[in-house]
């Protein structure tokens, strides 16, 4: 199957309409599950990677997960903070998770694998070898909780612009796909700007993308809410992004942490596009903390139009919880 759409939410109509289509039920240990066998997905605008559907607009979860692999780290207790209790089973010892891609982006065996791709793309503007490996030979020798589902990433530089070519042995359409492509898009994105380009277009082909039997209720109800209008995160600006990504890291360490005071969202040098993804993780603190001012605050701080609706909705939450029982939301 082969699905081209310049939206994540044009990507995942098809996907998810087709595999509810599907007859075939697998058995598995995990779940039953429908299958699309040698899906490629392509996504002409990899800036349109969010969703605006009320069910799959999870930009606080894709941020965390994103902001995750960056660290370095594949600590449980980090995810968890982001998508409380879905990563638990996936844990082998409850510290840390298999699966994470941190440790292997950053330092697997030694080597910083996001560092080299920049050097070999700055090197060599064609090169077809800055390629990122996430599965490995040790992940089947016995039997894990969870082990990589991404085989590779590879970034090709073509027309002036870098894409990006991703397999997958295994991939949840529901829940890990949308999730997925933000990260990746956004990972392409970072390489981009720091050999100097724009990002091009992205391809997420995958061997068994699936949905399991759980799901089957709440991907209709997605696809049930109809066709909602596109949205675009702006693009990330120019230069090199290392210096402003370390800063947004603080942030996220400082909100995840309860460190207070949180590294001032104003900081010099820090462009909009950056100050915006940390009110983004500010808020989601404040709504932990059932603060509904906070989130209003932050919301009129926010630069982009594209984010305030992820802010409203987090309000209309915290509000609606706390109201007294026996009153009308």
């Amino acid at each position: 199957m082969e699905v081209t759409s310049d939206t994540l939410d044009g990507l995942l109509r098809t996907v998810l309409a087709s595999l509810l289509g599907q007859e075939e039920l697998v058995k598995a240990h995990r779940g039953n599950f429908k299958e699309l066998f040698g899906a490629c997905l392509h996504l002409t605008n990899p800036m349109a990677r969010l969703s605006r559907s009320e069910s799959k607009g999870k930009i606080y979860s894709a941020l965390g997960e994103f902001l995750w692999y960056l660290s370095g780290d594949t600590r449980l207790d980090f995810i968890d903070y982001y998508v409380p209790g879905r990563f638990q089973e996936e844990s082998d010892d409850q510290v840390t998770v298999r699966s994470g891609y941190g440790d292997r982006l950053r330092g697997w065996r030694g080597f910083n694998q996001i560092e080299n791709v920049i050097k070999v793309l700055t090197d060599s503007r064609t090169s077809r070898r800055a390629v990122i490996q996430l599965f490995d030979a040790s992940d089947i020798v016995e039997r894990f909780a969870s082990i990589p589902c991404t085989c590779t990433l590879q970034f090709l530089v073509r027309g002036e612009r870098l894409h990006l070519f991703v397999t997958m042995r295994s991939n949840d359409a529901f829940i890990g796909l949308p999730h997925d492509i933000f990260a990746f898009t956004m990972l392409q994105e970072l390489i981009a700007r720091s050999v100097g380009l724009a990002a091009g277009e992205y391809k997420h082909c995958v061997g068994s993308l699936h949905l399991y039997e759980r799901d089957f209720d709440v991907a209709q109800q997605y696809l049930d809410e109809g066709w909602q209008d596109p949205i675009v995160m702006p693009a990330m600006p120019a230069g090199d992004p290392w210096r402003a990504v370390e800063w947004l890291q603080s942030v996220e360490t400082a909100t995840r942490l309860k460190i207070d005071p949180v590294p001032q969202t104003y900081a010099a040098n820090v462009d909009p596009y950056w100050q915006d993804l940390a009110l983004l993780l500010m808020s989601l603190r404040a709504s932990k903390e059932r603060d509904a001012d906070r989130i209003a605050q932050l919301k009129g701080e926010l630069h982009s139009e594209v984010y305030k609706m992820f802010l409203m909705a987090r309000f209309d939450q915290v509000e609606q919880n706390q109201q007294p029982r026996g009153v009308m939301s």
